[in-house]
């Protein structure tokens, strides 16, 4: 057993900077976008990370992969990377994704989103928070643990899972399916967090993506008398059905960091091709966070209520689908153990207060929670994902593998812990 103190780890770390923001540029620069935003899955984005993971010296690394015939390599890859530990009896789970979503438009950005750019201490590019810093972050802890000839004393895993951007279904629910986590694994999914580092969190909303599709009769728009309006009547109701659920589902609860439920209309099918036609079939949709105090049952129910009238007063027909439902799990105790190890961790790095509480953002953590996993999600970030320039604070990605390998380390006894 190496007598390295968290000193040693911690120049270990801040060494490697350059080569943490070179391996994730190589990731930003290869696109890894699900088959329903129109890209080909994550095979050769995973397949180049676990290229330069055994570069790195890492040799117990596995393959989850899902099939999936809508990507060229037929698979949906999850990586999961081992450290063995002193013991097995207990097992720490770092779970990160590969995949981003699109880049959006382009002409938004002020660089090319697949080309890192680094400027002010910043790294700008598609993915470099979501999730390429934690990616990063959490591996090189790992890869620092192995430089200086330490192994934890539980077995450690991070694995890198497919599809979070869209359901999951290739990804960490897989993954669950094969049976790799075990009930009593500590779980922490780097996947949000503040730009001060002290929100865990331990609770998320109710989630509902639902599409909502209006029927009319299409016509010339110089007769409109022979026609019915189905983009009218979709405004008619995204109108009145934004209005009601404002005030049917109208709690506030301080322990989010937004903290009302939320019902955002987000994505516009096209209906027409050209402006003189009345569309007869509009198709929108509504992406819905309630918080736990409410049930996704109460929400259709709403909905469905609002779309009957508008159906009477338009002459349409207003199908309500679901595309995805996450209802909310129960959170998690503050006396967990991984949420005690955690804040140790957090507190030694950042020299900060870290507390708990509830997001309405969806992570592989919620997820694992309605599963009866004790999972948190943790990470230290600005909170721009999924937006055109997104980027991260160097900075950042640098202290939270500090705060990984202090949470690996601290489950050492030997370890010389004065900084």
């Amino acid at each position: 057993m190496t007598s390295a103190s968290l000193k040693d780890i911690f120049n270990t770390i801040g060494n490697s900077r350059q080569q943490m923001v070179d391996l994730l540029s190589e990731l930003v620069a290869i696109p890894a976008i699900a088959p329903e935003y129109g890209g080909d899955g994550e095979s050769e984005k995973v397949a180049h990370l676990e290229k330069r993971l055994r570069e790195m010296g890492f040799t117990r690394m596995e393959r989850l992969d899902a099939p999936d015939d809508r990507v060229s390599s037929g698979n949906r890859p999850n990586l999961i990377l081992w450290l063995d530990g002193r013991s097995s009896t207990e097992r720490l789970i770092v779970i990160v994704h590969s995949d981003v979503v699109p880049a959006g438009n382009l002409t938004l950005w002020k660089t090319d989103p697949f080309k890192t750019v680094e400027s002010d201490g910043r790294l700008f590019g598609r993915g470099v928070e979501d999730n390429g810093q934690s990616l990063i972050s959490s591996i090189f802890a790992a890869k620092t643990l192995l430089e200086n000839g330490i192994k934890p004393a539980m077995d450690t895993a991070i694995i890198v899972v497919a599809d979070e951007e869209m359901d999951n279904a290739q990804g960490i629910l897989h993954i669950m399916d094969q049976g790799l986590l075990k009930k009593s694994d500590m779980i922490v999914v780097p996947d949000h967090g503040i730009p001060d580092g002290r929100l865990i969190d331990t609770w998320e909303k109710a989630i509902a993506w639902i599409k909502v599709t209006t029927i009319g009769k299409p016509c010339h728009t110089s007769q409109p008398n022979k026609g019915i309006n189905a983009f009218r009547a979709a405004m008619r109701y995204g109108y009145l059905v934004d209005d009601a659920l404002h005030k049917k589902f109208n709690l506030v609860d301080k322990i989010f960091d937004h903290p009302k439920s939320s019902f955002e209309p987000t994505k516009k099918v096209d209906n027409v091709q050209n402006i003189n036609t009345i569309p007869g079939e509009d198709i929108f949709f509504i992406d819905c966070r309630l918080l736990p105090q409410y049930k996704i049952d109460d929400l259709m129910s709403e909905m469905r209520s609002v779309a009957d009238s508008v159906e009477i007063e338009t002459n349409t027909k207003i199908h309500l689908e679901y595309l995805l439902r996450e209802d909310a799990a129960a959170p998690m105790s503050s006396n967990a153990p991984i949420i005690q190890k955690l804040k140790a961790a957090i507190e030694s790095v950042y020299h900060n207060d870290p507390y708990t509480g509830g997001i309405g953002g969806s992570t592989c953590a919620g997820v694992l929670r309605r599963a009866g996993y004790h999972a948190v999600a943790w990470e230290t970030v600005e909170g721009n994902p999924h937006i055109p320039n997104e980027f991260i604070q160097i900075d950042n990605m640098m202290n939270d593998c500090k705060v990984f390998a202090t949470l690996f380390l601290n489950q050492l006894n030997d370890i010389d812990d004065d900084i």
